[in-house]
């Protein structure tokens, strides 16, 4: 099922996992806050958000490599496209914090 060669196919598949990988590093992050372990005070704005989202961005480089490893390039193409677009966003939303 996963091993479908074409381009819509890499880009659903990287927004799903980027999506759904943001969401679960950020609930993570959240539960350790409601148990005392992390504290957000101290860091840099938006601290949690940009790390949550470029941890999710780079999940993605796991799908490029598992699609390489087959050697679907419509697929990986898919992915590349969604993680420039992802980094850009990134870049746009959160730059101002980094800078």
């Amino acid at each position: 099922m996963l091993e479908k060669n074409s381009l819509p196919f890499g880009i659903l598949i990287s927004l799903l996992l980027a999506g759904v990988g943001f969401g679960v590093l950020f609930g993570i992050y959240a539960l350790l806050e409601t148990q005392g372990l992390v504290h957000s005070a101290g860091f840099r704005p938006m601290f949690r958000e940009r790390t949550c989202a470029i941890f999710a961005i780079a999940l993605c480089a796991f799908l490029l490599n598992f699609y390489q490893k087959r050697h679907l390039h419509h697929t990986v193409r898919g992915v590349v496209i969604v993680i420039t677009l992802l980094l850009v966003a990134w870049l746009i939303a959160f730059g101002k914090y980094v800078f």
